[in-house]
């Protein structure tokens, strides 16, 4: 058995809350915020069998993709503010960093 821990944008967590239980995956879904850009991200965390990861994580891929999006740098920390221009950078968001982790042992009570 596994636990899939699946950090995904928030822009594609219905599509693939909806993709996992379509294909029978229960999971559970926590909100979370990532440190970099400080946006709201979507934690899943999902248990299966060992057999069924390879299609776990190809529902994913399909469903968490990347994208350029145009942000602006949060002003730095101790630094003087009054002279600071932040101009926006494009970056890379979305797709989805996932953990996959042994378990020892499972309960349900």
């Amino acid at each position: 058995m596994k636990l899939v821990v699946a950090v995904v944008q928030d822009q594609d967590s219905n599509r693939l809350s909806n993709a996992l239980t379509k294909n029978n995956y229960r999971a559970t879904k926590l909100a979370s915020t990532g440190g970099f850009l400080r946006s709201g991200n979507t934690t899943f965390l999902i248990g299966t069998d060992d057999s069924l990861i390879p299609k776990l994580l190809e529902i994913i891929r399909e469903n968490c993709r990347s994208r350029e999006q145009m942000v602006a740098p949060v002003s730095p920390m101790g630094g003087n503010a009054d002279s600071y221009i932040p101009y926006p950078v494009e970056v890379e968001v979305g797709g989805a960093i996932v953990f996959v982790l042994p378990i020892e042992q499972f309960h349900h009570f």
